[in-house]
């Protein structure tokens, strides 16, 4: 649901925190705004943020890093056509702001002289996904390092193999406040909260690793006893399974992907290049094929910012768009792009809610929430038997894309060699190569078991990082390149 009311409530949180503790009021950001649209421009904002963070790590039963920081700024943004101006400032001040608004209203077409109209006020419609609470004081410190301290005892526990525990801990308070040219205040309280647990196993001398954690928007309530034995069965038994992989064979074969975070290969190879950005300046893969034809049937792909308590997910963006379901690919065929305001203007389509930025300190632009393909009707077992010789990739490591060709490249964590539909041994070092546009119309089989990742995503772009997540059903694709170590 989509109401103004939680908006109001954030609006007082963020106000509280960003406003008053500096003298300023709405007054203030409305004259800043108003010294910008004097001259000519088609959009301007202003982004406050408060951002408390914290992060803890344990290894061989010891802290081995304490973390803490309180961060705030505002960045003041004028947009001209194509153009954008930028400034921003960790001093919260009415003369810092000014002085910022000045800066960045030489982008606009001076000399016309014409009065400010001072705009109403409207408050951005927002949605209600997650609780505006502050996980950091969901645990007191020693609860914390007890937390952690128990992921290592379980995961020594439970094999004498595993050799090396190591755990971390971080946890996020982000507080926004955006004021708009055209009148909206919006607002957002964004909890954010990672478990990671990484162990190494040890066996006739040969060392392999496995990792596993999770998270979200919430507080470390979340992380039950039984949620804590998932991440460390997952862990271990990914290390115990490498200690028995051999080196992966190389060649163009059937690969069956996974469900969950093997979808990291989705966002890579078609996500980044669906970026309204890309498309508009014509460097992506995708670029004017909206109506066409662009994956095999059955193929829909969501980039959807609205699921609760998500880590990819919003109430409003950063520009103060209420975030959406977008449907980029339906049955196989290009729907549309994700947007931001700037972008969306240009290319004469409304925003989607994707205008995302790091920090106060970084423009938004186009980037991805909850980026995730539907499931289809087959049984996974059945996917894995249909494989002659082939790779079953059940886990990921990083992955990156060029996005003007679409090309890719993802290393497996965690994948098996099967021969006749019967896996056979475990490999490691396998490496898949291919092109989005391409790998898509290869998809032949599509599995009924659509899970998204467990809250781990990070997602770079031109050198700013937001949290994102990824998911995916069972997958096959038939004709991948697969660069091995055999």
């Amino acid at each position: 649901m989509i109401s103004r009311e939680p908006t109001l409530e954030r609006i007082a949180t963020a106000q509280s925190l960003l406003l008053t503790p500096f003298g300023l009021d709405e007054g203030h950001l409305s004259r800043a705004l108003a010294e910008i649209t004097a001259h000519k421009v088609d959009d301007a904002d202003l982004y406050f943020q408060y951002t408390r963070s914290e992060g803890w790590s344990l290894e061989e039963g010891i802290v081995k890093t304490g973390s803490f920081s309180i961060d705030q700024g505002v960045g003041v943004r004028a947009v001209s056509g194509e153009k954008t101006a930028f400034a921003y400032s960790d001093d919260i001040s009415e003369a810092s702001l000014l002085d910022a608004a000045r800066t960045v209203r030489s982008i606009a077409q001076a000399g016309q002289n014409k009065r400010a109209k001072v705009v109403a006020r409207k408050i951005a419609k927002s949605r209600s996904l997650y609780a505006p609470a502050d996980p950091l004081a969901s645990l007191d410190s020693t609860a914390k390092v007890k937390l952690l301290g128990k992921v290592e005892k379980l995961g020594r526990a439970k094999d004498p193999r595993i050799v090396q525990v190591m755990a971390g801990l971080a946890s996020e308070y982000d507080v926004v406040l955006i004021a708009r040219a055209d009148g909206t205040l919006a607002a957002d309280v964004r909890p954010l909260v990672r478990l990671s647990v990484t162990v190494i196993a040890e066996h006739n001398g040969r060392r392999e690793t496995g990792s596993s954690g999770g998270g979200g928007r919430f507080g470390f309530a979340y992380f039950s006893d039984e949620q804590i034995e998932t991440y460390v069965n997952e862990a271990v038994a990914s290390a115990l399974t490498n200690l028995e992989a051999r080196p992966a064979p190389a060649g163009v074969m059937t690969v069956v992907l996974g469900p969950g975070w093997p979808g990291v290969l989705l966002h890579e190879a078609v996500g980044h290049g669906l970026e309204g950005d890309f498309c508009r300046k014509g460097s992506s893969a995708f670029s004017g094929r909206i109506g066409q034809r662009v994956a095999a049937k059955g193929v829909t792909v969501l980039d959807d910012g609205t699921i609760p308590d998500r880590r990819g997910s919003l109430n409003v963006d950063d520009e103060g768009a209420a975030s959406q379901k977008n449907v980029l690919i339906e049955d196989g065929i290009l729907k549309g792009y994700i947007q931001d305001s700037m972008n969306a203007r240009l290319m004469g389509v409304k925003p989607t809610g994707n205008g995302r930025r790091e920090s106060y300190a970084h423009i938004p632009m186009p980037r991805m929430t909850n980026t995730y393909m539907l499931g289809g009707d087959k049984d996974p077992q059945e996917i894995v038997a249909s494989i002659k010789k082939g790779l079953y990739a059940t886990n990921f490591g990083g992955g990156q894309v060029d996005i003007t060709s679409g090309k890719f490249v993802f290393s497996a964590s965690e994948a098996y060699w099967v021969e006749n539909g019967k896996i056979q041994y475990p490999v490691k070092g396998a490496t898949i190569v291919g092109s989005g546009p391409e790998s898509l119309k290869k998809i032949s089989l599509i599995g009924n078991d659509m899970r998204l990742d467990s809250g781990v995503g990070v997602c770079g772009k031109e050198g700013q990082s937001v949290p994102v997540g990824v998911g995916q059903p069972t997958l096959r694709i038939d004709g991948l390149t697969v660069g091995g170590t055999a």
